[in-house]
């Protein structure tokens, strides 16, 4: 059977059981958008390229399947970079799709012409420039195949428009892309392991992004109650355990929990699960947790001993090198560690708490999304932007379940929680969906909220509106000496664009009409925007300063504090 290849394209998408993918047309990818119309996949028409690429990490991230985003040659291949990046950092399985001249033109500066397999190269994990349509379904069927294998990740493939315009033969894929096999490890590193938490007094697991991409939160969750080994877990690991569970201690780093933090800098053992150590969780790396013995388990062997040399380095998928340990990991209690643990907490729980904070007074970002999770009672699926609502989101929406907290970690992309949150309200139709936003990132990509409006999308959009560049306005507050160049930041009426797009808006700039709007929103059948005028200069806290020690934090001052319990530290 003859098909062009375009078909092949769609051919292939199916195959692997694409049913969605997020794209604008042009010229050079228009044979594929022409058979479009005879395959049974959804195309999810976008107002920016870029925003395809988050919408295929949403949606992937919240499926646990492959993104798929389609694009031109020239800037619309070039619009994809930012977002092809955030998927790498985070290791999330993209394939991207761009048409390209006809091959014969391939050099010639032709019109939209772009060598985009040479700009991704070192933001992929791997591409592809395709100029035959018999090269189509093979290298699709490859593409997927190093998406999903090893460490995940995004892949391009630049199909030249003659090729999409040839006929080929077309046959059934042999076998669908599978995960592949496993790496292998030696029993040495288990028992060393094995070993070292059994001596271990003062151990602290690291759960990372790892955990929830081999889905071995079962594991994690065994090991941790089995040996009463406390977690912390990173910005991309919240999930991984609930945050209800005793032994979750919250999040590590530089606006990490302050008792987490003490935690790691007092152990004498890491148990570093499928993260990076990167600078954000470390601080300064010569101080970092200097009484310490290191056990790393990831499946990038490239990034054992990277940033932090391990006592026992093993590289292998995480579910299958728990599964190998936990038989050898005895029961033990260790309750004087968890007793020094809540001693850094001040004697409280070692969780963030607002209950019972007084309903006057200005209205802080802090009280803002707790409202959010005190109303969705941790069950809704949650997608931040970048900035100081992502941390305070981290802070205060205690996630109760995996693939529900969805945030730029490495690459720290603003404008990525609108078009991640559609992508993700249609890979997971049944869930509650609340994209969480600063006034700045949301208008990076609020042209989004038309295609929330045509696809008929229900999620809730939560900005939080402090009239600045907030994150960068606070390392201006607390390292420039508040000069606030280029933060202070205009913003429209939010809630006029919100009507102007045929949504619902409500403006609430006090904390008593906070809830109401919230559970507005969650009784509305469709997509409704909130614009949440919080405190301007308030800051997140702690903070570890860049280059500091992990244990030297910035403390908020007693009477700038809205927190309770633990808290005052």
């Amino acid at each position: 059977m003859k098909l062009s290849g375009a078909d092949v394209i769609w051919k292939c998408l199916a195959e692997q059981g694409v049913d969605t993918v997020f794209g604008y047309p042009g010229g050079a990818i228009l044979p594929a958008y022409d058979r479009l119309l005879d395959h049974p996949i959804r195309h999810v028409l976008v107002r920016h390229e870029q925003s395809a690429t988050h919408m295929a990490d949403g949606y992937a991230r919240a499926s646990g399947r492959v993104g798929v985003a389609l694009a031109t040659s020239g800037p619309g291949a070039t619009n994809l970079v930012t977002g092809i990046a955030t998927a790498q950092m985070d290791s999330t399985p993209l394939v991207c799709i761009t048409g390209q001249v006809p091959a014969v033109m391939l050099g010639t500066d032709a019109f939209q012409e772009t060598d985009i397999t040479g700009i991704t190269l070192p933001i992929t994990k791997h591409n592809y420039l395709v100029q035959r349509a018999d090269d189509i379904a093979p290298t699709l069927r490859d593409a997927f195949r190093v998406a999903t294998t090893g460490r995940p990740g995004p892949v391009l493939v630049d199909i030249t428009k003659n090729a999409q315009q040839e006929l080929t033969g077309w046959a059934e894929a042999e076998a669908p892309a599978g995960t592949g096999p496993r790496e292998s490890f030696g029993a040495w590193p288990i028992e060393e392991a094995a070993a070292l938490i059994a001596r271990a007094e003062r151990p602290v697991i690291l759960a990372g992004h790892g955990i929830l991409k081999s889905r071995a939160m079962e594991e994690l969750r065994e090991l941790s109650e089995r040996s009463h080994l406390p977690v912390a877990v990173t910005l991309l690991g919240i999930g991984a355990l609930p945050a209800s569970h005793p032994l979750n201690l919250g999040m590590m780093g530089m606006h990490g929990e302050a008792w987490v933090n003490e935690a790691i800098q007092d152990a004498d053992l890491l148990i570093a699960l499928g993260m990076r150590f990167d600078d954000r969780v470390t601080g300064r790396l010569a101080s970092y947790a200097p009484k310490a013995k290191k056990i790393h388990v990831d499946i990038d062997p490239a990034e054992l001993h990277k940033n932090v040399r391990a006592d026992v380095a093993i590289a292998g998928d995480l579910r299958a090198v728990l599964q190998a340990l936990l038989p050898h990991v005895a029961p033990a209690r260790r309750e004087a560690w968890m007793a020094r643990i809540r001693s850094f907490a001040g004697g409280g729980p070692t969780v963030r708490d607002l209950t019972g904070i007084d309903e006057p007074g200005p209205l802080q970002a802090a009280q803002v999304i707790h409202d959010i999770w005190r109303a969705t009672e941790g069950r809704a699926l949650v997608v931040t932007d970048v900035g100081q609502h992502q941390m305070w989101a981290a802070q205060y929406y205690r996630v109760s379940e995996p693939h529900t907290w969805i945030t730029s970690g490495g690459l720290g992309t603003m404008g990525f929680a609108v078009p991640a949150a559609i992508g993700a309200k249609l890979a997971r139709p049944d869930r509650e969906v609340w994209a969480i936003v600063g006034d700045g990132g949301f208008q990076m990509t609020q042209a989004e909220l038309a295609t929330l409006v045509q696809e008929g999308v229900k999620i809730n959009i939560a900005i939080i509106n402090n009239g600045f560049l907030g994150m960068v306005r606070q390392w201006q507050q607390f390292f420039h000496d508040r000069r606030y160049s280029a933060t202070p930041l205009s913003s429209p009426d939010f809630v006029k664009i919100a009507d102007a797009h045929g949504l619902p808006g409500v403006h609430v700039s006090s904390r008593g009409e906070a809830l109401a709007a919230i559970r507005h929103a969650r009784a509305s059948a469709g997509p409704v925007l909130i614009d949440f005028h919080v405190q301007q200069e308030d800051a997140v806290y702690p903070m570890v300063s860049p280059g500091a020690p992990l244990h030297e934090m910035i403390h908020a001052p007693r009477s700038t504090l809205v927190e309770t319990g633990a808290d005052l530290l």
